[in-house]
């Protein structure tokens, strides 16, 4: 079995980064997934709904800015990708999944350092820089990676409404910037990262 882990949220200027972890189902139509930045919103958000209902199991995970600030980007990374395996493994414990090999994909350079628990045994994991292009099992966990965060960061935005995270999700556009310079940084701001 293929577990596919991806993350979004590393470019961002303010806000977590996200990650996910997910193995399909045999017969899950994966004609339908693609990289999560090729989807408009409201096809990511269906296919969301689909993963979630038709994955034989997923999780997702979080590094807070706070953890970005004080471990690098990286590392904060390679955490939310540990925890969001951590959490899929937890929710397939008592499924089918239980005593099943696993390969892990991860998109990108480097791997989470993924321990062996709950029932699973990871034979190997493996970084495919493009896998979000490549492996459906990667482009869903992009899908559910980008859709968390996306949420998280509407909430941020009735919260903070004076920084328009609802538009550009934290992101270093000149309307970011540019709020950034009129108020200060936002309560949920990675001041490790450069405004200017």
């Amino acid at each position: 079995m293929i577990c596919g882990i991806d993350e979004a949220g590393r470019g961002p200027l303010a806000g977590p980064v996200c990650a996910a972890a997910v193995i399909l189902s045999d017969n899950f139509p994966r004609h339908l997934l693609n990289d999560s930045k090729k989807l408009s919103p409201l096809k990511r958000e269906d296919l969301r709904q689909q993963i979630c209902e038709g994955a034989l199991a997923w999780g997702v995970g979080w590094a807070s800015h706070t953890e970005i600030d004080s471990i690098n980007i990286l590392q904060a990374s390679l955490l939310a990708m540990k925890r969001a395996f951590e959490e899929m493994a937890k929710k397939a414990a008592q499924s089918i999944l239980s005593g099943k090999d696993i390969s892990v994909i991860v998109d990108g350079l480097y791997v989470p350092d993924i321990s062996i628990g709950h029932g699973i045994a990871v034979m190997e994991c493996t970084a495919m820089v493009k896998a979000d292009a490549k492996v459906p099992e990667v482009m869903a966990a992009s899908i559910l990676a980008k859709t968390a965060r996306d949420d998280y960061m509407d909430e941020m935005a009735l919260l903070y409404p004076q920084y328009g995270y609802e538009k550009h999700k934290g992101y270093p556009t000149k309307a970011h910037r540019a709020a950034v310079s009129l108020h200060g940084p936002s309560p949920i701001q990675r001041i490790s990262f450069r405004v200017t």
